[in-house]
């Protein structure tokens, strides 16, 4: 008899005698058991659920396809770097929140960034009123870049910023701060966002046309690749498409998806995949269902890697290592009992960890209350490095894997994401999904069924739907962050005194040069728009000098 064929007989044996005995006595609570993205899990998992060879897909650490992590000894030789973000009222403020977070031993730096600088607008715009340093850390001018990073090495610590329409004059400000302090760009480390067509999809903010904004990607990335060694001059991201209410599964199948595209424009024009691929990155949520979030950060390592190589013809090993950051759901964080925020936090991040993100931020208890207080920042601080200090998990590389039922779901995830890859395709691409509305339908279904069961109990959430307090349940009020109602006033006087002191004639200069850099597609945007945020043109001026070029763009709404 086989190996296989024993098992097989055990397994029916168990169901027949053990099995079938107890659930006479005691019926399972569920019908069906799924996971949160609808895939179908067994009671038990054997040998007999993985391939009879799966060595091919699972292989060793750092090696093709990359399942068990882009590297050969993790966080055994290099522990993830914890990025927790920060940004909020002007640069000066957001820089002691920076300071700070690296004195209680943050290793790397993420920036928000307020809805006026993401959108394009400078903080005197009238569509600025109410916004200025609210939600984020408000950025007009090269002048307020100097502030944010003001006593901070560039050249020792990685700067992420988390921006998208205007990522590119973010980088600009960044590079033109570096260059003035004398630093070598091919030093700097970090990311710009930088994922347009996640926006298009999920987040929503946009300046431009989709395939104006494409061409401002693109860009970037050939530019970073031959000036800025290790800098990620994208990051694309998942993570948005799960907090505007789609499944796992879309989040990893979207994202693979958005990734082919911005692949396709750089190949296409004219740049070898191994020049750039390299230096692409990406932005997974952790969400609450903890074995499928490790297997889908398994899952899209080897569809990654099997993409940029049969695909794409990449050669080199970097180029098909995908490395991500990876984020605590905000969206399972509750305004009642938030306390609770600490466990969600504390498990969504331990299964990061355990799917090998190499950066991690972990959210505060309070976030679905306000921006996070200083105190909730440490305490998610100390979350991870609980994780990295206490645990021992990061002794062994990819623990779970060989896991029955780990490597099971992985292959799963990996089958259901190469579907949804293959429907996209035979829909025209990504641009083409995203023009028809395709991404945002099935997003907008899964977050109404979502919410259906939440509503009838069959989803539970401790403390909304279930184990419900008429008090809150918690030991006292959260103490909330509250950004200065002076921050406006004083951001605008600055601008203005800014504006007054610069070159006219420099800036209208260097945006005319702008202008004319758009209107030749084979022309690359960065170099104009470094010299402009020298002559300290402000965000909103370069947004609309090009948008007399690209102009704008209204979507087809989705019910």
């Amino acid at each position: 008899m086989t190996i296989a064929g024993g098992i097989a007989d055990q397994l029916a044996l168990w169901e027949r005698e053990e099995l079938d005995r107890y659930l006479r006595r005691t019926p399972e609570d569920r019908g069906e058991y799924v996971t949160s993205s609808g895939l179908p899990l067994r009671r038990v998992y054997t040998p007999l659920d993985c391939d009879a060879d799966p060595w091919e897909r699972v292989g060793l650490p750092g090696r093709y396809p990359f399942t068990r992590g882009p590297y050969p000894t993790m966080y055994r030789g290099r522990r993830w770097t914890m990025r927790q973000i920060a940004g909020y009222g002007a640069g000066a403020d957001t820089n002691l929140r920076l300071r700070y977070l690296i004195e209680q031993g943050q290793t790397g730096i993420s920036v928000d960034f307020d809805m006026p600088t993401l959108m394009g607008y400078d903080s005197d715009d009238p569509m600025s009123i109410g916004e200025v340093g609210r939600e984020g850390v408000a950025v007009d001018v090269v002048d307020d870049m100097v502030e944010l990073f003001d006593g901070i090495d560039l050249e020792q610590i990685s700067v992420s910023m988390t921006i998208n329409p205007t990522a590119w004059i973010l980088l600009a400000m960044y590079v033109v701060v570096a260059q003035d302090r004398g630093c070598d760009l091919d030093r700097l480390s970090g990311t710009i966002q930088n994922d347009i067509l996640k926006e298009y999809i999920a987040q929503k903010e946009w300046c431009f046309p989709i395939r104006p904004s494409m061409r401002i990607v693109r860009d970037t990335i050939t530019w970073c690749a031959r000036n800025m060694a290790r800098y990620n001059p994208v990051n694309i991201s998942g993570y948005h498409i799960s907090e505007a209410g789609g499944s796992s599964l879309q989040e990893a199948a979207f994202t693979m998806a958005v990734t082919r595209a911005y692949v396709r424009e750089v190949v296409e024009s004219g740049v070898d995949v191994d020049e750039f691929a390299p230096r692409l990155s990406f932005f997974f949520i952790a969400q609450a269902d903890f074995f499928e979030q490790i297997a889908k950060f398994r899952a899209l390592r080897r569809v990654y890697a099997r993409m940029m190589r049969e695909e794409f013809g990449a050669t080199r090993p970097e180029s098909m290592r995908l490395r991500f950051h990876c984020q605590t759901a905000a969206i399972t964080l509750t305004r009642t009992q938030p306390y609770n925020n600490v466990a969600r936090t504390a498990l969504q991040a331990l299964c990061a960890v355990l799917g090998g993100a190499q950066s991690l931020h972990t959210n505060g208890l309070d976030e679905a209350i306000a921006i996070p207080s200083e105190f909730a920042m440490k305490l998610a601080l100390r979350t991870q490095q609980i994780i990295a200090e206490e645990t021992n998990v990061t002794s062994v590389v990819d623990p779970l894997g060989g896991s029955w039922f780990v490597e099971s779901l992985t292959d799963d995830f990996e089958r259901a994401i190469r579907e949804i890859l293959d429907r996209v395709e035979a829909m025209g691409g990504t641009i083409r999904a995203i023009e028809e509305n395709f991404f945002q339908r099935e997003m907008a279904e899964h977050a109404y069924r979502v919410a259906r069961r939440q509503d009838a109990g069959e989803a539970v959430v401790v403390g909304v739907n279930r184990y419900v307090e008429e008090d809150g349940g918690d030991a006292g009020p959260v103490p909330v962050h509250r950004v200065d109602p002076d921050t406006e006033r004083r951001q605008v006087e600055r601008l203005r005194r800014i504006r007054a002191e610069r070159d006219g004639a420099a800036v209208e200069r260097a945006l005319e040069e702008v202008r004319r850099t758009a209107r030749d597609p084979g022309a690359n945007l960065m170099p104009p728009t470094i010299a402009a945020v020298r002559a300290r043109a402000t965000g909103g001026e370069i947004v609309r000098a090009l948008r007399q070029v690209f102009g704008s763009y209204s979507e087809t709404a989705v019910f």
